[in-house]
């Protein structure tokens, strides 16, 4: 394997750090919570052992494959909206039985400290699907408190991700139970918050759910995890060790990608390591992900990153 370590760009192999941009009055603003880490041959089945050759790019010094994990905050005037809740205040070590390496959470309420918001001022959080790396804090107590964090927030879940849970398999009991008294289901292309709507993308899960937010003449489309590494851009057939329907995630990813190639449309992946905002553009090897820069995102700052991860780094 090539090394990685001469790639001068290191974004696309370590945590995302928080970045703002505005859509119109409407503010968006990645608020990192921690990172998960994974073996890439695992999580992505139908690549092999030279596609990482070719694109050492994409590795950390362990070889191991980054995903950011995170919530995108959307502000217009006082209000505000959360979408997913991290992965929340612990960590995992690597686990050879799985696809994936070390994870942690943890840095999500100070990063929204640091973007002035408090959990008890976020309405209502809306959430892409209910694995947890995306329920985190909406479900787990923090050290010190007897609540989880987001309890005074309507918990949005898209109708049809939602039945699945009614029926909660070994392990889930105590994340319904969190969540069911603040839920309310949403129906495909509803309005949830001014300029945001829900939109159903099944495949990851069967109520997997994509937001489009809309201001200033552009669009954002927080696609969740219908991709979940920047170089399935470029090849969206490519399956994901952790989606439900892998031919149909493949298929939406397809329309996905045509789609961000439209005029004023973006994009936002929550586990796209450093480059989590971004569109599509021509390459010469076909479509490719191109992150904003400072001088394409407007209102660009940096809060908190999220910190290096806990771990044998070995794989």
């Amino acid at each position: 394997m090539a090394d990685a370590s001469a790639y001068p760009d290191e974004r696309l192999r370590r945590p995302a750090m928080g970045r703002s941009l505005r859509l119109g009055a409407t503010r968006v603003s990645y608020v990192p919570d921690g990172v998960l880490l994974g073996r890439p041959g695992a999580w992505l089945p139908d690549t092999t052992e030279r596609t990482w050759a070719e694109h050492p790019e994409y590795l950390d010094a362990s070889g191991y494959v980054v995903a950011s994990v995170g919530s995108l905050l959307i502000e217009h005037g006082d209000r505000a909206l959360l979408i997913d809740a991290g992965l929340g205040p612990y960590a995992l070590p690597a686990d050879p039985a799985t696809p994936n390496g070390p994870a942690h959470g943890g840095a999500l309420l100070d990063n929204l400290a640091a973007l002035g918001r408090r959990p008890d001022r976020i309405e209502a959080v809306a959430f892409s699907h209910l694995h947890p790396d995306h329920v985190g804090w909406a479900a787990h107590i923090a050290p010190g408190a007897d609540r989880p964090a987001f309890t005074d927030a309507a918990h949005l879940v898209a109708e049809p991700e939602w039945a699945r849970y009614r029926r909660p398999k070994a392990g889930q009991q105590e994340t319904l139970t969190a969540l069911a008294p603040q839920v309310r289901t949403v129906a495909d292309g509803e309005e949830i918050f001014p300029g945001v709507r829900a939109r159903f993308a099944p495949g990851h899960t069967a109520g997997h759910t994509e937001f489009v937010i809309t201001g200033g003449g552009h669009r954002l489309i927080a696609f969740g995890d219908s991709l979940h590494l920047p170089i399935q851009v470029d090849h969206p057939e490519w399956r994901c060790v952790w989606d439900d329907d892998p031919a149909a995630a493949a298929e939406h990813r397809r329309r996905l990608v045509a789609e961000l190639r439209e005029p004023a449309t973006l994009g936002f992946g929550v586990h796209f390591a450093d480059v989590v905002f971004g569109h599509v553009r021509p390459s010469p090897s076909g479509p490719a992900w191109q992150p904003l820069d400072e001088g394409d995102a407007g209102d660009v700052r940096d809060v908190r990153d999220a910190g290096d991860v806990p771990g044998d780094g070995e794989e």
